[in-house]
């Protein structure tokens, strides 16, 4: 095994490793700083942080104004004092060293102004801004208002390509790093193409490569690339390592740090991720924000599954193969339905599934009452965490403050279980009942031998064993 030396990233020397980004709240200050104090470089995650009252408790996030506008500002009220709460513990637990980053997703809700109140009441204390899910041109404007670096998340060269063209050249200065995530083995939100097969993983050397010849040709060659996904034993990687090449690499680790003594989620969620097994972890589309995201297959994913499946195309007059009617919703408005559909929706209602609901592309999902309740419930009560959700039809654009479609009720509330997941302590099955990201290798914990007796190790333990290539 090669040995790991320092890399000059962000303006210092470091650790070539960096903690991956998780929220909601499942990269937090106690973890960031922990990794941090290892001589890696920690992030948190600014999406939605906790924050504590004067006591020190967590200060559950409940919205209370009677608008989805009066709860936006609740919830951008709640990310500013959650962000300046999580660096501050992760700078004092750093011991200064390190590095601490906090991570933001472009396209949640209010993201701008959550990172510019975060960075404004955390002064000195973040060094760099990692970002990603969507394509954040003025982040470098924003990192070097504050005088920190920048670190932009992406999966390929072009996309690359395309922030520096249009916003980043301006800045190069501030720009630490770029994060590339492979969209086939990364945890949480992938940056898959419409040109891109999402069963057909690529290798990511070529892909790299590509990414560094782009910034080559932008003087951009001692910038550091963190490989991010499917990263677990670094001597798999011994061929990235030194390798001149690529150039300077460090690489991300965003699921191993889940079990750790100082990761803040639920005993359960860790005892979960020892018992997954290779193919638990999957690529689905049923995020509110569009993209493509990886999680553990359990009950909440079947449910979305089973959700879409019971779905048949319907048109508001009979036309071409559309000659069978239904009678929709309270009033009995007729629609028309294939021959095969009536008959399968007959098959659906007797199973339960009596209620019909509308989607964005001229289909009905059919839902069991109590289901239709939670999902109404859950639109009605939108706080606009991301900037445009299709789940709820929200976009944070004046003057309407919609998408301009129909609610999405094949889609979830995604603060909702991500709230759920991180915070529910007492239920065995909430693992199940709620959305866990992973990343794809997250089955390796149940063979990796580190882990071996139930073992869970501290933030800095896991940096030592990191470093020793296995």
């Amino acid at each position: 095994m090669k040995p790991i030396n320092a890399i000059r990233m962000g303006g210092c020397e470091v650790l070539p490793l960096v903690e991956g980004g998780k929220g909601v709240a499942v990269s937090n200050g106690a973890s960031c700083g922990a990794w941090a104090s290892g001589g890696g470089v920690g992030t948190f995650s600014a999406v939605n942080a906790d924050s504590y009252d004067a006591e020190g408790r967590l200060i559950r996030q409940v919205y209370r104004g009677k608008t989805r506008r009066e709860r936006h500002e609740e919830l951008v009220a709640y990310g500013i004092a959650g962000g300046i709460a999580q660096a501050r513990e992760a700078h004092e637990r750093s011991g200064g060293q390190g590095r601490i980053h906090a991570n933001i997703l472009w396209e949640m809700g209010g993201a701008e102004r959550v990172i510019r109140g975060v960075l404004e009441g955390a002064r000195g204390l973040i060094n760099g801004i990692t970002c990603g899910a969507g394509m954040p041109y003025r982040l470098a404007d924003i990192a070097r208002e504050f005088g920190v670096f920048y670190y932009p998340i992406v999966s390929s060269g072009r996309a690359f390509g395309a922030l520096w063209k249009r916003s980043y050249n301006k800045t190069r200065e501030w720009l630490g790093g770029v994060v590339y995530e492979d969209p086939w083995l990364a945890g949480g939100h992938n940056g898959l193409s419409n040109s891109e097969d999402p069963l057909r993983p690529e290798d990511p050397y070529p892909r790299v490569l590509k990414l560094r010849q782009q910034m080559r040709e932008f003087g951009l060659g001692e910038v550091p690339i963190i490989m991010a996904g499917g990263v677990w034993w670094l001597e798999e990687w011994q061929d990235w390592i030194d390798n001149p090449e690529l150039g300077p690499i460090a690489f991300q680790f965003g699921t191993r740090p889940l079990l750790t003594q100082e990761s803040p989620i639920p005993e359960a969620w860790k005892q979960r991720l020892l018992t997954l097994k290779e193919g638990d972890v999957q690529l689905q589309r049923f995020s509110p924000t569009g993209f493509y995201s990886s999680a553990v297959r359990n009950d909440f994913l079947r449910e979305l599954e089973a959700r879409s499946e019971r779905q048949v195309a319907y048109s508001t007059e009979p036309v071409g193969d559309h000659v069978a009617e239904y009678a929709f919703g309270p009033r009995r408005r007729p629609m028309w339905l294939t021959t095969h559909d009536r008959e399968r929706v007959a098959a659906f209602e007797a199973a339960g599934y009596t209620e019909a609901m509308r989607t964005p592309d001229n289909t009905l999902i059919f839902v069991t009452p109590a289901k239709q309740a939670e999902i109404i419930k859950d639109q009605v009560d939108c706080m606009g965490c991301l900037s445009s959700c299709r789940f709820s039809n929200w976009a944070q654009h004046e003057p309407s403050f919609d998408n301009g479609k129909k609610a999405d009720p094949r889609s979830f509330c995604i603060q909702k279980t991500l709230q759920d997941v991180a915070h529910t302590h007492d239920d065995a099955q909430m693992v199940e009942n709620n959305l866990m990201f992973a990343g794809h290798n997250a089955y390796r914990f149940a063979s990796d031998p580190f882990y071996s007796n139930g073992f869970i190790p501290t933030a800095k333990q896991l940096v030592e064993r990191i470093l020793t290539g296995r």
